[in-house]
């Protein structure tokens, strides 16, 4: 069999998308919005910003918020790159989320809003850990009761967020990786950003992921004694996966899915999909789809595309 013949014949992910606005509209700022939890990692993600060149902005009062938007909307060389950091120290964070949302759309901004969250246990290790105290702690109820709250109080933001990250498991580099990596796909008018995250059912399903994937009816490259050491990036790992007949026709279902949903997330006004593909340890048959899906999608006209693979990062 020649090495043609051994690739799956697959077809495209999606149907081409519309293509964006005329070349020559004037290009409007990118504007992060940094969310979340308290305690899940802002801070970090802000000064990655930083390092990216954006102007990063913490808890701005909401009376500033319209100023600002105009300000940022007149002056694209100077606010070419944005970042605002809102949470619960804001007060009313539904309020000033809503109202910074607003400004920037009246003038024609469409903000990328990152929510960061974290595990409950997670998140009191580090303030006993860091000794500070939660914003809305109190002396009656506790920092485990002050993030139950918090929770309630940002589920609706958390609704409307392009990105989730749970930051849980992440390293520093990890969550600075998982940033970049979303800020590298800005968005364009009318072509909805995949993020596909690659991770194995033993460790935890991605609690940030739109969708989820299990691949683990396919045949699993770890018993394969040659395979085994190897990961979905590998060549020998990728054509075991990819040359299974189940996986082709998996492949085909996913291009028909995407097809027949991406309109009505669009529609919606969904502008990114977190996909989560898992296998049973998130190394080879996770790693190897992402990939394609990716591929697929690229190939096809889609709009950008990033992947991450959970489990190859720990190691």
């Amino acid at each position: 069999m020649t090495e043609q013949a051994a690739e799956p014949p697959v077809e495209p992910a999606v149907e081409p998308v519309r293509q964006s606005a005329a070349n020559g509209e004037r290009r409007r700022p990118h504007v992060a919005i940094i969310t979340g939890l308290s305690g899940a990692g802002k801070t970090q993600a802000s000064k990655l910003l930083e390092d990216e060149g954006y102007s990063v902005i913490d808890n701005l009062p909401s009376e500033l918020l319209r100023d600002l938007a105009e300000l940022a909307a007149r002056d694209h060389a100077r606010f070419e790159r944005l970042a605002l950091v809102l949470d619960a120290r804001a007060g009313d964070a539904s309020h000033v989320f809503g109202a910074a949302l607003a400004a920037l759309r009246a003038r024609g901004i469409e903000p990328q809003v990152f929510f960061l969250e974290a595990r409950d246990e997670i998140l009191i290790r580090r303030f006993s850990e860091s000794r500070r105290r939660h914003p809305l702690d109190s002396d009656e109820q506790g920092v485990a009761a002050a993030i139950a709250h918090e929770r309630e109080l940002l589920n609706d933001i958390r609704a409307e967020s392009d990105v989730i990250i749970d930051t849980s498991d992440l390293s520093g580099r990890q969550l600075r990786e998982r940033i970049r990596s979303a800020l590298s796909t800005p968005r364009s008018p009318g072509r909805i950003a995949l993020n596909l995250i690659s991770f194995g059912y033993k460790h935890g399903v991605p609690l940030e992921a739109d969708m989820v994937f299990d691949v683990r009816f396919m045949e699993n490259p770890f018993y394969n004694e040659r395979l085994r050491p190897l990961t979905g990036l590998d060549e020998p790992v990728r054509k075991f996966v990819l040359q299974q007949p189940i996986t082709r026709r998996f492949l085909r279902f996913v291009r028909e899915f995407l097809t027949f949903t991406l309109p009505a997330y669009e529609a919606e006004g969904k502008s990114r999909l977190t996909m989560a593909i898992g296998c049973t340890g998130g190394n080879h048959r996770s790693v190897a789809i992402a990939e394609a899906v990716a591929a697929l999608w690229r190939e096809s006209g889609g709009g950008p595309v990033s992947v991450w693979h959970r489990e190859l990062e720990k190691s």
